[in-house]
């Protein structure tokens, strides 16, 4: 299981990938995992597609992952399209095939669909599904769950979202991950609320290397993300030239996780969108100059 104290002063790093659709693809995943080895993540965490449309797949690649790359795998669950049952089901085979590691999570709608919709006998809320996982796994499991500096997308209002979180992790999490942000100062105003609320639990901060200027602006438009002025402003001038933004953007998430990491931050945990090199080598980066160290 994942173990969030650090060892020797070290911070957790992990990397989020969402299952390929063909078999090249995965055979490209593994191979991204395996240059990733020598960096020594602490996990990989492998997603679900819209609606929950590879459930099968997810399961598939986390135990494969946890059986053959000696990387620690985390699954993610989502409440959509599914019931109580099946629910409880999934978790049991994660359980049998060896991974005890659950990111809980309710789920986006459905392409399609402008607000979630419980399917029959299942659940509305993350936190209901948290609950299941330990009413599974027990002790054995180790339950993560989300949470969002900016509020969540639905629920602006910050009073309530932590509300909703305070439930979320009374009902079983062991450590939470946050949404995408791109102002450290977004970061630690949420951990400063979150420990005044009596919330313990390990906050990782979740980060996006900018790869694709017209891609992260449909990102932060779906989740409600800020992107700072002088960021937006800097992305704005090398729309037209992509190498200019990559670099740009690993730049910042560079200087982003230093700064999280010298602060006091718990380890990052990297959205990948499958394409490690930029991680990979933020991770080298960062690694070399132990920014953890100074603070």
């Amino acid at each position: 299981m994942l173990q969030f104290a650090r060892e020797r002063g070290e911070p957790i790093f992990s990397f989020e990938f969402f299952p390929p659709k063909t078999e090249a693809g995965i055979e490209a995943l593994f191979a991204s995992l395996k240059a990733l080895r020598p960096l020594a993540p602490n996990f990989v965490s492998v997603t679900y597609g819209a609606g929950g449309s590879t459930r099968g797949r997810t399961l598939e690649l986390v135990t494969r992952i946890k059986a053959e790359t000696e990387i620690e795998a985390v699954a993610h669950l989502t409440c959509v399209g599914a019931s109580k049952a099946e629910l409880a089901a999934q978790l049991q085979g994660l359980a049998a095939a060896g991974v005890h590691n659950v990111l809980a999570l309710r789920g986006d709608p459905p392409r399609g669909q402008r607000e979630f919709v419980a399917a029959e006998g299942g659940f509305s809320y993350a936190s209901d599904l948290v609950a299941l996982a330990r009413e599974v796994g027990g002790a054995g499991f180790c339950i993560g769950g989300a949470c969002y500096p900016e509020g969540h997308v639905e629920c602006k209002d910050l009073g309530r979202d932590l509300r909703n979180l305070i439930t979320k992790v009374r009902a079983g999490c062991d450590f939470l991950i946050t949404q995408l942000f791109f102002d450290n100062t977004r970061y630690f105003d949420f951990v400063g609320r979150a420990r005044a609320a009596g919330i313990e639990a390990p906050i990782v901060p979740g980060i996006m290397p900018i790869t694709n200027v017209d891609q992260i602006e449909r990102f932060t438009a779906m989740c409600g993300a800020h992107i700072p002025a002088k960021l937006a402003a800097a992305l704005r001038a090398r729309r037209d030239d992509p190498e200019a933004s990559l670099q740009l953007g690993v730049a910042w998430a560079t200087l982003q996780c230093a700064d999280l990491l010298r602060r006091g931050a718990p380890g990052v945990h990297f959205y990948t969108l499958n394409r490690s090199p930029a991680t990979r080598a933020i991770l080298a980066a960062l690694r070399a100059s132990e920014p953890w160290r100074e603070g």
